[in-house]
């Protein structure tokens, strides 16, 4: 999902929890997404007994981003297993903000790596949306693509935050976001609730779905072997190779991708216990025809500068589609909605009356350190997760970075190295993500307080 926020998970509390999303028993809400387009007939599992250069578990963007990667870089004998369809979890569900970035913010990331290694890191970001790009027109993939960039609307009256944001991108990261003044805000976003904003113009907002089964349609082409209902039942080491084992079908190769984000896997203890799966919240109005144009004159994305933010965007029917919250409870439909709508109308009161006609929630995979997990254990088990509400672009990276380390025979990957693998301590960590989020909720509303 594109929460875009992060839930610090330095603190765990020896309480139990009972509300806690399981990835392998909850059911998953329909999606907007999914409803509007039928699900394309399931590949069908393997069968039988195969060799392959590299198998990839995880049919989301980080397993798509590297397979067609591995694709353009010669290396076509590559397996993708999805244990439900292309675009299943957050992947498939989520926003559809693509923009530069991680979660770990820009200054923290300067602080942790250095400005050296802060300014690639981030640049590979760039690169991927620009990548994002230029596949939608080569591969054709058709999904409603907005070219339009993303706003990130003041909620409050203090500019400072949005100042000191602009100058380190431009000083530091060589990015140059536009500053938007209260008045201009007010032009083209007609909500009291906002002052000035900053404008991020190398951004665009899509369709997560139909592009991840375009990815999915450009690996085939490509050669790649994809196989959907296909859930990995076991993973072992035998000699230099590994085996794979789903049904009765038996595949075998010296390289295996782990690529399930929120979804865990079951098969790599540390990779699984390295993450925490958190839900967030999405739904889609009805089309709201002249009334959208009297609450928003851009086709840009938004999202506002609270830790517990909203995130917005208008689809090309006129609908609206609204994001936000990040919790470790699972919600049913009903309650998205109105949790949602109570959301939307705090912005844009004259919707009151707006019916809404989806309503759906996701997991997305947070790790500690707020960085992706992109590496491996150095005999050919490799992992691309914990992308944290920011996965577009930064999926898309891992999935170059991934494709170049593999083609190339390389044992290790230094261009995440510092961010491993380190215990979230699950059901703790959901209460020290719960209690953050909270935490700074509440600080964003007595500022809102304070200022009046």
């Amino acid at each position: 999902m594109t929460s875009m926020g992060y839930p610090a998970l330095s603190r765990c509390s020896a309480v139990s929890y009972n509300n806690v999303p399981s990835p392998d028993n909850r059911r998953l809400m329909p999606s907007w997404y999914h409803d509007r387009i039928a699900t394309p007939t399931l590949r069908p599992p393997p069968q039988g007994r195969r060799d392959a250069s590299v198998v990839i578990v995880g049919g989301g963007f980080a397993g798509l981003n590297t397979a067609v990667g591995l694709a353009a870089r010669g290396i076509r004998d590559v397996v993708l297993l999805e244990a439900k369809s292309i675009g299943y979890g957050a992947s498939g569900r989520n926003g559809g903000f693509v923009f530069a970035g991680y979660s770990l913010g820009e200054r923290a990331l300067l602080e942790k790596v250095g400005a050296e290694r802060a300014r690639a890191l981030y640049r590979r970001t760039v690169d991927a949306v620009d990548l994002i790009r230029e596949r939608i027109a080569a591969l054709s993939i058709d999904c409603d693509a907005v070219d339009a960039g993303v706003v990130w609307a003041n909620w409050f009256r203090d500019g400072d935050v949005l100042r000191s944001r602009q100058r380190l991108l431009a000083e530091r990261y060589d990015t140059d976001w536009q500053w938007i003044p209260a008045d201009a805000m007010h032009e083209f976003v007609r909500s009291a609730r906002y002052h000035d904003g900053l404008y991020e113009r190398n951004a665009l907002h899509i369709d997560p779905l139909a592009y991840a089964r375009g990815l999915a349609h450009a690996a085939e082409k490509a050669g790649v072997a994809i196989h959907e209902g296909s859930r990995v039942r076991m993973l072992e080491r035998r000699g230099p190779r590994w085996i794979l084992r789903v049904g009765d079908a038996e595949i075998e190769a010296p390289n295996v991708v782990l690529a399930c984000g929120g979804y865990l896997a079951g098969l790599d203890r540390r990779i699984d216990r390295a993450v925490l799966p958190i839900a967030t919240y999405v739904m889609v109005t009805e089309p709201l025809g002249e009334r959208l144009a009297e609450c928003l004159r851009t086709r840009a994305a938004i999202y506002d500068t609270r830790f517990a933010f909203d995130y917005y965007r208008p689809l090309p029917d006129t609908r609206l589609l609204w994001g936000g919250r990040i919790s470790i409870r699972d919600r049913s439909p009903r309650a998205v909605q109105r949790l949602l709508k109570r959301d939307m109308l705090r912005v844009f009161p004259a919707l009151k009356d707006a019916r809404v006609e989806h309503a759906w929630s996701g997991l997305m995979s947070y790790a500690r350190h707020e960085m992706p997990q992109v590496g491996t254990h150095g005999n050919g088990l490799w992992y691309a997760q914990a992308f944290g509400g920011h996965g577009l672009a930064p999926t898309c990276a891992a999935g170059e970075a991934l494709a170049d380390a593999i083609a190339a025979g390389e044992p290790a990957l230094d261009a995440y190295a510092g961010f491993g693998l380190e215990p979230v301590h699950r059901p703790f960590g959901y209460l020290a993500a719960q209690g953050t989020y909270w935490k700074h909720e509440l600080r964003d509303w007595f500022k809102s307080r304070l200022e009046g």
